[in-house]
């Protein structure tokens, strides 16, 4: 199963040092019996983008709550045995946790098949998003279409070998 782990530029920096991202227990996303109910899909390419944009707007939430962080978003691809990801049954069709699996122990940096990243052009609207998120929670329309804006930049693919680029 492939999970999408959201991250900032910081915390991939913290996993390439350590070789894991972790410690668990992790919070990622994957297609769910929830996500696939959710999006009304069976093609898996599109049910994968829709839990790597659920993580991309969770790497969002970790740059909103750190006004330090690099204002791009960090979501690392990787692949887990079955039954290493679980969803939480109780929270399965909430709107809020669509896609969201628990990982018990941390991820092996090895295994992962790739890392998604802003690309520099996006941390504007980026910055502008994680401003604007609290607002938009609350139900502000303005605020939410510029959170949206954060999401209508594509997350560029980056084998591991390339993390050493990234974060420095």
């Amino acid at each position: 199963m492939r999970v999408y782990v959201p991250l900032t530029l910081s915390g991939l920096a913290a996993a390439h040092g350590a070789g894991e991202v972790g410690p668990g227990p992790l919070t990622a996303y994957a297609v769910t019996p929830g996500l696939r109910e959710w999006y009304v899909s069976d093609d898996i390419e599109e049910l994968e983008y829709a839990a790597l944009n659920r993580a991309a707007a969770a790497s969002l939430r970790m740059i909103a709550g750190n006004p330090d962080e690099v204002r791009r978003r960090v979501v690392v691809a990787v692949d887990v045995p079955d039954g290493a990801a679980a969803a939480d049954p109780d929270n399965g069709l909430s709107a809020a946790s669509l896609g969201e699996v628990r990982i018990a122990a941390a991820l092996p940096l090895a295994k992962a098949a790739a890392v998604h990243v802003d690309a520099d052009d996006a941390e504007k609207d980026v910055a502008a998003a994680a401003a604007a998120l609290g607002a938009a929670d609350l139900g502000d329309d303005d605020a939410q279409f510029t959170v949206d804006g954060a999401e209508d930049h594509e997350l560029l693919w980056f084998g591991v070998q390339e993390i050493p680029q990234l974060i420095r």
